[in-house]
């Protein structure tokens, strides 16, 4: 599980083209100006990128970019006024939606890799993570090899937990995996006793020990992995038209930070 994450905001490929004048318009950006509206993916547990406040509010490091994109959509296509849509998302849902066109633009922690490429786009990277894993320091799990015959869990629809299963297969170790439906579960089952390790990027890690009942219980175990923000790939336009609002947004002043510290 030795790979670099790079983290960056996943868009419907039919961002792409370029500056376009609006009779030129396709796909994505083309929807967007035809109906004034622009729908957002976001995540409940992905903290610090994408999770919900006290209120049930979207927020996050992703989600302040996000916004930033919209008001340079916005000033792209010349509206006065740009609706913004919350659609929750999981990592199994995310991609899919994606592509079928449900959401435009996703915000929370996805990993750009060739596999997925072939499906959305990515906008730049603006996060490099490590895949590591997470486990109560009683249960004295040192390295990978003390995983052999015990049951772990990752997040269903990650490439974490596909590293997991091709080191499980590689090394012979019979770990059990468990899929777990969200970060907040799979971090749940190590908290309970149900699992000995949760393998997934380090950021997301040390957000959730930091944010447990005694966080000095925990030991995070090194490995490694890359991830970026995600964009439907269906039309060459919207793809471009996204990711040269994203390029704009990451040159100026990053958004005032409300995430709290992972580490």
């Amino acid at each position: 599980m030795k790979h670099m994450r790079m983290i960056g905001l996943a868009l419907a490929a039919a961002f792409c083209g370029c500056q376009a004048n609006a009779e030129e318009l396709t796909g994505t950006l083309k929807n967007i100006k035809e109906t004034g509206a622009i729908t957002l993916g976001f995540r409940d547990s992905s903290i610090p990128f994408s999770y919900l406040d006290d209120s049930q509010k979207p927020i996050g490091f992703a989600m302040d970019i996000c916004y930033k994109i919209v008001d340079a959509v916005k000033k792209e296509l010349k509206l006065d006024k740009l609706e913004v849509k919350l659609n929750p998302v999981t990592s199994s849902t995310r991609i899919p939606l994606l592509a079928n066109g449900t959401i435009d633009l996703e915000c929370g922690s996805t990993t750009n890799n060739a596999d997925r490429q072939k499906q959305i786009s990515f906008t730049n990277t603006h996060f490099l993570t490590a895949s590591r894993f997470v486990s109560k320091k009683s249960s004295k799990i040192n390295s990978i090899d003390d995983l052999k015959g015990k049951s772990v869990v990752s997040t269903s629809g990650t490439t974490n937990i596909k590293q997991l299963t091709e080191a499980n297969a590689a090394r012979n170790l019979g770990v059990n995996i468990i899929p777990a439906k969200d970060h907040a579960e799979a971090f749940l089952m190590v908290e309970t006793d149900r699992a000995v390790a949760f393998v997934m990027d380090d950021i997301l890690l040390a957000s959730l020990v930091a944010g447990s009942k005694e966080p000095d219980a925990y030991v995070h175990l090194k490995g490694r992995v890359l991830e970026a923000r995600t964009l439907r790939h269906h039309a060459a336009q919207g793809r471009c038209g996204l990711q040269e609002s994203g390029r704009r947004r990451y040159r100026g002043p990053l958004p005032e930070r409300r995430w709290p510290e992972a580490v």
